[in-house]
């Protein structure tokens, strides 16, 4: 018996392509899509909590083109959450979450990111399954399908 295997509509898209993370002021930065991985992951050089109107508040520092720290600007969103992350070493460490929108393709998403020091690895942004659940498809033999980010959006 053969399995019938659909993309439902959903666009296929490379193992690593370029998003937006608008309401962040990211206009262009490159990610990993990893279904391996549940989370999706920002990379922050610092990390400061604090809080705002009684509503706790993240505030950390990135630069999402080059992870430069000479070029990098501070950002601030709401705390969703903080929860045990697994990471690729099979270590456990309790990480920030916000929510916020990611643009990918022309399709405008509402997902979770972690924020984490993610200077070891090759890309500032992992893009994880539950955000990808239901609406993107991923061929590992394809990259930067959506191609380059418009000129000048990448700082």
């Amino acid at each position: 018996m053969s399995a019938e295997v659909s993309t439902a509509g959903r666009r296929i898209l490379g193992w690593r392509e370029w998003l937006a993370l608008p309401e962040l002021g990211i206009p262009a930065i490159k990610a990993k899509l990893d279904s391996g991985a549940r989370s999706s992951a920002l990379h922050v050089e610092v990390l400061e909590e604090f809080q705002r109107n009684g509503v706790d508040w993240v505030r950390f520092k990135l630069d999402p083109v080059s992870r430069s720290r000479k070029r990098a600007r501070w950002i601030e969103a709401p705390l969703s959450d903080r929860r045990e992350v697994t990471d690729s070493g099979g270590g456990v460490s309790l990480r920030p979450f916000i929510r916020t929108d990611v643009v990918i393709g022309g399709e405008r998403l509402s997902i979770e990111i972690n924020l984490t020091n993610r200077r070891a690895m090759l890309f500032p942004m992992l893009l994880g399954r539950t955000a990808m659940s239901g609406r993107l498809c991923i061929d590992p033999a394809l990259s930067y399908v959506l191609g380059e980010p418009q000129s000048g959006t990448t700082g």
